[in-house]
């Protein structure tokens, strides 16, 4: 047995190196990255930026705590707070730490003021929240739940109500007074990219005005540009309460973050919640020079434009190969191929990696598309030109 537990079902591949959109493995064969390790390395491999920022920074102070100030974690959150909804920021690691984050702020809130029986939220069927119990219990996924608890209680944590994907009068229907917040993705990613219907997040957004619930969005694949927007939700004009980011939010650099409004965040008071690690100098480093590229003038338009081309791109090839592909999904440059289901989408990833791209398989039988952000007119050709190599392989 490997001295590494057997929890990833891994390709025989590994890597020394990347520079950009592209990574070199210890074979000495190059790849075009549209993986991107899932989301993360938003500005692609070795940005001088980031690389200098960490270095930087690593000469000078690696950890000291939460128990001292932290002047980048100060400085990243007022320029978030000053381009997105947000009042106030909690620093976290990853993804399922922020949605941990998120859950327990929207309850704090309903108890401080003075509603404690208010700590239940609606999910939507389909929904990756993290690898947490709590947020495996308020994803109800069976293949995520297998063998951590009994799945008809949650696996023993109480608090979640699931509803269909798009369902508002479905949602209506499940709240009741113990409700506290609704949670949603604006594209859910792990279930095949499925972007909410039209109307649906501003529903949700009414909802929860209505009934006083908290709006809770998980942003942790869609925030930081990855779908042409700073984050998804400003493609349906709303704003969330509370928030969960992660993946890009520093181009690599584990890094995780809860972005909350002036009232949630009053109430999460001091030893209400903490991170050892969470909003480390070298974390904050790194994060802020990822900002410093997401928000120069044009960055994020070139990224719409981008994720335009790339659609329209494989589109074609889906057009010129429908036994294939029968639909592309996505938003900016998360985007989604649904293949045929006599073709399973982990053979197909097999494929393209034979060709030399990487890319991600995700639930419906889907490829995902997660290309750094930095990728443009040259590496998207690049992109298409295996996609179709692949797609003539098959015909």
């Amino acid at each position: 047995m490997s001295a590494v537990m057997p929890t990833y079902g891994r390709t025989n591949l590994a890597f020394e190196r990347g520079e950009g959109a592209y990574l070199t493995a210890t074979d000495g064969r190059t790849y075009l990255d549209f993986a991107a390790g899932i989301a993360v390395d938003s500005l692609g491999h070795a940005h001088p930026h980031l690389v200098a920022a960490l270095a930087g920074q690593a000469g000078k102070l690696w950890h000291v705590s939460n128990l001292y100030e932290i002047p980048e974690q100060t400085r990243f959150a007022e320029r978030i707070a000053a381009a997105t909804f947000a009042d106030a920021l909690f620093f976290c690691n990853s993804g399922g730490e922020a949605m941990e984050g998120a859950i327990k702020a929207a309850r704090r809130y309903h108890a401080e003021n003075g509603a404690p029986e208010r700590f239940r939220a609606i999910t939507i069927e389909g929904a990756f929240h993290g690898r947490t119990l709590a947020t495996l219990a308020a994803a109800k996924n069976p293949k995520h739940t297998r063998g951590f608890g009994p799945a008809d209680r949650d696996l023993g944590i109480d608090g979640f109500d699931q509803v269909a994907f798009g369902n508002v009068n479905e949602l209506r229907v499940a709240i009741t007074p113990e409700t506290a917040a609704i949670i949603a993705e604006p594209v859910q990613g792990e279930s095949g990219i499925r972007a909410m219907p039209e109307g649906y997040m501003q529903a949700l957004r009414q909802t929860a005005d209505e009934f006083g619930l908290l709006l809770v969005l998980d942003e942790v694949q869609t925030g930081f540009g990855r779908t042409g927007k700073l984050f998804a939700h400003e493609h349906a004009g709303i704003t969330p309460d509370i928030m969960a980011t992660a993946k890009g939010i520093a181009g690599g650099f584990p890094c995780g973050a809860v972005l909350a409004v002036e009232k949630v965040a009053a109430t999460m008071t001091p030893g209400s919640h903490g991170s050892t690690f969470g909003g480390n100098p070298l974390a904050m480093a790194v994060a802020n020079a990822t900002l410093d590229v997401l928000l120069e003038d044009d960055f994020i338009d070139d990224v719409a434009v981008a994720g335009e081309t790339l659609k329209r791109g494989l589109t074609d090839i889906a057009e010129k190969y429908p036994a294939i592909i029968d639909e592309v999904r996505g938003l900016g440059l998360m985007v989604g191929l649904h293949i045929k289901a006599d073709i399973p989408n982990g053979v197909f990833v097999g494929e393209l990696t034979e060709l030399g791209l990487l890319t991600v398989p995700a639930g419906d039988n889907v490829i995902r598309l997660l290309p750094p952000l930095i990728v443009r007119e040259k590496e998207i050709a690049e992109a298409l030109a295996i996609i179709g190599q692949a797609c003539a392989a098959r015909s």
